[in-house]
């Protein structure tokens, strides 16, 4: 026999603990939710309390809801967008020409003053 202790690696409370020691668990639920890629997610609720219509998938993250039949669409994931698409949005091309236009003549009236040098 090697050296050692045959109680080698336990420590105080270390040893099987059942329900005697800790007492009757509380009554659980299991529900089941389906995700678009075919993922089953059972999280456990407490038995007196009503399960959410929907949850998240753990595996890939995808909405889930208790229909396997149905499951939720993946959500719509809109691209960034940058300054100028969203003043595109807002303006037209001849608002935008007129607006370039007031600019240059201001900046041309600047000039001829010599406020600006370049």
């Amino acid at each position: 026999m090697l050296g050692g202790s045959a109680i080698r690696g336990s420590r105080v409370g270390a040893g099987p603990m059942g329900e005697a020691e800790r007492g009757d668990t509380a009554p659980r639920l299991y529900v089941s939710y389906f995700c678009s890629n075919g993922h089953e997610t059972r999280p456990a609720f407490a038995a007196d309390v009503q399960a959410p219509e929907a949850w998240d998938c753990p595996r890939c993250g995808l909405p889930a809801n208790m229909d396997a039949e149905n499951p939720p669409p993946p959500p719509k994931i809109t691209p960034y967008k940058t300054h100028l698409a969203y003043v595109k949005e807002r303006r037209s091309d001849s608002e935008a020409d007129a607006i370039l236009a007031e600019a240059l003549e201001l900046l041309r009236a600047r000039r001829a003053r010599g406020e600006v040098i370049y």
